[in-house]
């Protein structure tokens, strides 16, 4: 960015120098620099600090890892990649027979166990039979209806359907597969029908500028000569490299050497960005714009605006 403007400096002085013929000597000259250093640099703090930019800009959008409930081999996928679902549709299938062989199982123990609970009840109620023998066998059903219920749980999660509406991506599971039901080994990604939203990688130096509601503008490198009008939705309050855990390990000075940045989140308010064809995880670029120094905030506008045009050019990138 202030390499575009250093380059729209030199280009005006060229062109001043030509259209009113000023001879090159070691006073002009050495005037043009040191007044392209104090005007550049002006412009540039001031922009910098009240009117942030920031080069690294993403959007994002949320995951959840496919693992089923629980494991067993896939014997058929249903879900198409990349096509959208509704909450409830049926992604894959597992092989539901040793699940069901353990539900008929527990049905019929239940069923006996139930009426044992009922011949104890009837022994005892005409004092023929002994309290703890009813006690075991009341016991004995309802821990048996427990591992039904919970059988029967397994069985109907065999079949793994989409949570919400989404789709699925890369979904390379196929027939035969044996999926496990560990956080570690997830099958696929899912992803839900939710809104993206835009996150702004600022450097500290503009921390007190970074202002909840202020406006801002955005830009993406598959968009080349659009900026979109945004709003600072959120200010994240901490930065991963300043977080610690209780793993066991004390603090040194390598958690210190990467000073990290702010992260804005930014709610883009330009309807056209509905108009273009951009995937979750699209880069780009982002300021904002405060009500210090309001005037600078223009030249920041076309600056942004510059490198948008560029991105039409691919050695750039």
């Amino acid at each position: 960015m202030d390499l575009l403007l250093i380059l729209t400096y030199t280009a005006i002085c060229v062109a001043v120098f030509k259209a009113f013929k000023i001879p090159l000597n070691k006073w002009t000259v050495p005037t043009a620099v040191l007044g392209g250093i104090v005007l550049i640099g002006s412009l540039v703090f001031l922009m910098n600090y009240n009117h942030p930019f920031s080069e690294m800009t993403r959007r994002y959008f949320v995951t959840v890892p496919m693992v089923p409930d629980v494991s067993g081999r896939v014997i058929e996928v249903a879900a198409q990649p990349n096509q959208p679902l509704t909450a409830g549709d049926l992604i894959f299938r597992i092989d539901p027979q040793p699940f069901q062989q353990k539900v008929t199982s527990l049905e019929a123990r239940v069923d006996a166990a139930l009426k044992d609970l009922n011949r104890a009840r009837d022994l005892v109620a005409r004092k023929l039979g002994r309290q703890i023998d009813l006690d075991q066998a009341e016991e004995d059903y309802i821990d048996l209806s427990a591992q039904l219920d919970s059988a029967r749980f397994d069985l109907a999660n065999t079949e793994y359907r989409a949570p919400t509406d989404g789709y699925v991506t890369q979904l390379v599971i196929r027939p035969g597969v044996r999926a496990v039901s560990l956080p570690l080994r997830p099958v696929g990604v899912f992803v839900p029908a939710e809104s993206q939203y835009v996150v702004g990688w600022f450097r500290q130096n503009s921390i007190q500028r970074l202002i909840e509601g202020a406006d801002a503008e955005v830009l993406f490198d598959g968009i080349p000569g659009v900026v979109f009008s945004a709003v600072v939705e959120s200010v994240l309050p901490a930065m991963g490299q300043g977080q610690t855990m209780a793993d066991g390990r004390m603090l040194d000075q390598s958690t210190a050497l990467v000073p990290g940045r702010v992260a804005v989140r930014l709610r883009i308010t330009d309807s056209r960005i509905d108009q273009y064809q951009l995937p979750g995880g699209a880069y780009g670029q982002s300021a904002i714009y405060t009500d210090h120094f309001t005037h600078v905030a223009v030249m920041r506008k076309i600056l942004l605006r510059m490198a948008s045009w560029m991105n039409y050019l691919f050695p750039f990138h």
